[in-house]
């Protein structure tokens, strides 16, 4: 098997080591003419997230609880059969698994640090309630005796 082009780069020097991924080949569903009917072009890729050496430990431990849900036994599919072509596919379903994993390695957000509301824009809030409560009381028929 040809390997897709260039190194797939999750996220700074760290890529995916082609001899990690497993490909296999299915036709892809739906309606299509003679030639869907016969080719296998839908692209499923697994890579063994629980024992690859390509992460940095840190990064492991991150993506193997983030993605927990989407894991058979350490392992994580993602499929693509969106192109015609298997070698597009191969690359969607490469590029799709990168991008997975760079987002479940990204480091956690930095805790937001609670900020108290201005005055002066409470005072505004609470000016702008009482006008619209008189504009209503206006309008009723009260007092119309």
């Amino acid at each position: 098997m040809p390997p897709a082009s260039g190194p797939h780069v999750v996220r700074g020097s760290v890529s995916l080591p082609e001899a990690e991924l497993m490909w296999r080949f299915s036709r892809s569903s739906g309606p299509g003419g003679q030639h869907v009917n016969t080719t296998d072009t839908q692209v499923e890729l697994r890579f063994d997230l629980a024992r690859t050496e390509a992460l940095p430990e840190v990064w492991k431990r991150r993506a193997l609880e983030r993605l927990a849900g989407r894991l058979t036994d350490g392992v994580i599919t993602v499929r693509a059969s969106e192109h015609r072509s298997q070698w597009r596919n191969r690359e969607a379903a490469a590029v799709r698994l990168a991008a997975l994993l760079a987002e479940a390695t990204a480091p956690p957000p930095r805790p937001r640090r609670p900020t108290r509301v201005p005055r002066g824009i409470n005072e505004r809030r609470l000016r702008e309630k009482k006008q619209r409560g008189q504009t209503k009381r206006g309008r009723s028929p009260k007092g119309w005796d």
